[in-house]
């Protein structure tokens, strides 16, 4: 397929680090250098269904298709305040969507796991033009009394819309099951047989653990994508990096001797939004008219799961 409407939406709540230092043992001095970021959009009075309809009427706009001409609709969210029924149809109401949704929680990679499926369905047969939508708002999973986490994360929604073509160029989706680096638990309603202790628990990680991970899966999974492209370094555009923390950024930059300007960024002021970032941060340098036909983007995320994900585009 080939991506031909982008779009995003985010909280117009900004909340800067000396705003949190009002509440939190915390300031900027102490999160810029460690995370890159300086402010994030929150949600406040918007629900997330209504971000996610913005994006994708964006994209379609973008794309020139009404809701109609849409036949296949992925929705990448981790956690919303609906159990069921799934966003995808939350979402596909408020558009006037009437075809098959899918909901996936793949976290911080899911775009790229969306493009593998409207891709693997595309060459079945089975899609002619596809929404993908990424919605998340990661700030209500943490808690606000952990400086550690609460610091990171971002709200907003991506989306693009796909149709035939052959610019998927490859992707490349990649697992470690480690379920204790990331993870949230919340309790489920009571019935009277449960007699195990069950608990909610706000986002856990581990850090370094997962710094680590990121800048493996990223660096050699873009390479091997490469590699099993036929394709150098020199050929991409832009590396679309997942907005996580400037410092797994940067060591991906650098392992990679690639330069500073292939390497667009958001996370100064957005944070990091799990899988929204990637389809905000193409939407955003799309519209700053940064890409051209014919440009190489290579995609890379990693998340919970721990998963991680790399796609070479060209626009």
């Amino acid at each position: 397929m080939r991506i031909i409407g982008t779009g995003s939406s985010l909280p117009k709540k900004i909340v800067t680090n000396d705003m949190l230092s009002g509440f939190l043992d915390t300031s900027d001095e102490w999160i810029v250098p460690r995370t890159g970021i300086r402010s994030r959009h929150v949600i406040s009075d918007e629900n997330l269904e209504d971000l996610a309809a913005d994006a994708a009427l964006k994209a379609l706009d973008a794309a020139g298709m009404k809701p109609s001409d849409i036949d296949y609709f992925v929705c990448s969210n981790v956690v919303n305040e609906y159990i069921t029924p799934g966003l995808s149809c939350i979402v596909a109401g408020k558009i006037g969507l009437s075809c098959p949704c899918v909901d996936i929680n793949c976290a911080c990679p899911g775009f790229i796991y969306a493009l593998d499926i409207v891709e693997s369905r595309w060459k079945a047969g089975k899609v002619r033009n596809a929404l993908i939508v990424c919605a998340e708002e990661p700030t209500r999973m943490t808690s606000w009394q952990d400086r550690a986490t609460c610091v990171l994360f971002g709200d907003g929604a991506g989306a693009v819309v796909l149709t035939g073509g052959d610019n998927i160029r490859g992707i490349n989706l990649h697992a470690e099951p480690c379920p204790d680096k990331i993870w949230q638990k919340r309790t489920l309603e009571p019935t009277p047989y449960v007699t195990k202790e069950e608990i909610s628990v706000p986002l856990q990680m581990k850090g370094r653990e997962v710094f680590r991970f990121a800048v493996n899966a990223s660096t050699t999974q873009v390479e091997a994508l490469l590699e099993e492209c036929g394709m150098t370094k020199s050929q991409v555009t832009y590396y679309m990096v997942h907005q996580a923390n400037a410092r797994i950024i940067e060591a991906i930059k650098q392992y990679m001797a690639e330069p500073d300007e292939k390497f667009p960024s958001n996370i100064s002021d957005h944070g990091n939004s799990s899988s929204a970032s990637c389809a905000i941060l193409l939407d955003e340098t799309v519209r700053k008219g940064l890409i051209k036909k014919g440009d190489i983007l290579v995609f890379s995320a990693f998340g919970a799961g721990l998963l991680s994900a790399a796609a070479i585009v060209e626009w």
